[in-house]
């Protein structure tokens, strides 16, 4: 086993590592190379959220589950092969929505013709995702740039490696933790459930023996999910209040009973993560702030950059 100078030897190579990795990226990595970029982001992402005005809560999923598996790499893009399950059909991720993966392949077209493999997917992406929180109403944080795409994705390393409503909430922590988040930092990540919606089935089988529910809302939610499962599109707001707008009413909503998912009430119902849920819930500036932090940490984990990883042509095979 391992003795203390051994993992601190780790500790700092990961720590050196990391540093080596972030330093060769910059905010304003495609000045020169594709000076465009940012803008050709901004009218892709604003034609899209105006059309599909889901959007800018699916992208940020999209990004979620990319980032916390591998870390943000754009794998959760890649599709499957008659040779390998990727992925984005791992069971957690059949139900990321379609509107995100068509924003990227349309910003992707569009670099392409502007500045031929020279943008990565996971840039694409990771930017694409700031502009529409911020479109939405939520903070503006920087995004740094330069991460390279991955060339693996395999279905089979999803499971137990991404957060579900129904797992047990010290296995959520984990999940966070082990990653290096904090509890604070994963409360305030939790707030992107402020957008979007979930499909009945993540909550359905709670709504007649869970307490934590306002008694009122549990049956609301019961009579718009009774034709589940035969219609499995069937799907609820995340914020019955604000739906389609990024602010604080998510946490407002929690000690209140107005929570959709389990993972959302045990969010105020655990000791441990309740004082942030009462903070934000508060304070939408703290909010907006610890978010921000926390977007800009989770955008450069687990990334990789030059011959770690690839400038694909199309974000769903790679080259």
């Amino acid at each position: 086993m391992a003795g203390p100078p051994a993992l601190l030897l780790l500790f700092l190579t990961f720590s050196l590592f990391t540093f080596l990795t972030e330093s060769q990226l910059a905010y304003d990595y495609y000045a020169k190379s594709c000076p465009r970029f940012e803008e050709i982001i901004q009218e892709t992402v604003t034609n899209k959220q105006i059309t599909s005005p889901t959007t800018a809560a699916g992208t940020l999923r999209v990004f979620f589950h990319d980032c916390m598996l591998n870390g943000c790499d754009a794998s959760v893009l890649l599709s499957s092969t008659a040779f390998n399950s990727a992925e984005r059909d791992a069971d957690i991720n059949l139900s990321l929505p379609g509107d995100a993966f068509d924003l990227v392949t349309r910003a992707k077209a569009a670099l392409e013709l502007a500045c031929p493999n020279t943008v990565s997917c996971s840039d694409i992406l990771a930017l694409a995702t700031r502009d529409l929180v911020s479109m939405v109403g939520g903070p503006y944080y920087k995004v740094l740039l330069g991460r390279t795409d991955y060339r693996i994705s395999k279905s089979s390393n999803v499971e137990g490696n991404l957060p579900r409503p129904t797992m047990d909430f010290s296995k959520i922590i984990q999940i966070f933790t082990s990653r290096g988040f904090t509890l604070q930092e994963m409360v305030a990540l939790s707030g992107a459930h402020t957008i979007g919606f979930s499909h009945c089935k993540e909550f359905k089988s709670f709504l007649y023996n869970d307490t934590h529910y306002n008694q009122r809302f549990a049956q609301a939610l019961q009579h718009a999910c009774e034709n589940y499962p035969k219609d499995q599109t069937l799907s609820v707001f995340n914020d019955i209040m604000t739906p389609n707008v990024f602010d604080n009413k998510y946490f407002q909503n929690l000690p209140k009973g107005l929570g959709l998912l389990e993972s959302d009430h045990n969010l105020y119902d655990d000791p441990r993560t309740r004082p942030f849920v009462e903070m934000y819930a508060n304070d939408q500036n703290k909010f907006f702030q610890d978010f921000a932090k926390a977007m800009e940490k989770l955008s450069v984990y687990g990334i990789k950059t030059g011959r770690r990883g690839e400038i694909r042509r199309r974000c769903d095979a790679v080259n």
